[in-house]
C-alpha cells in the first residue's frame, strides 16, 4: 500500500525538475549523477539525522529506492 506523502506532487516533481536540470545543463553522465546524489544522500542522512537513527533511514532509503524500480524497465 502507497505511503501518503506530507508534501505535493507538485512540490516534489517541480524540485525533481529542478535537480534534473541542473545535471543536464553539465551534460552529467549516468554515473557522476549517482554519485553526486547518493554523496546527497549521505550528506543529509550524516547532518540531519540523530545518529542513532542514521542505519534506520539508510536501511529505509534503499527500500524504498529498490521498491521504485520497476524492473520490467531496467536497460
Amino acid at each position: 500500500m502507497p505511503q501518503k506523502s506530507r508534501y505535493s506532487d507538485e512540490q516534489v516533481e517541480q524540485l525533481l525538475a529542478e535537480l534534473v536540470s541542473v545535471l543536464e545543463k553539465h551534460h552529467t553522465p549516468t554515473d557522476l549523477s549517482l554519485m553526486v546524489l547518493g554523496n546527497m544522500v549521505t550528506n543529509l542522512i550524516n547532518t540531519s539525522i540523530a545518529p542513532a537513527q542514521c542505519m534506520l533511514i539508510a536501511d529505509s532509503f534503499v527500500h524504498a529506492l529498490r521498491a521504485s524500480i520497476d524492473e520490467g524497465n531496467i536497460h
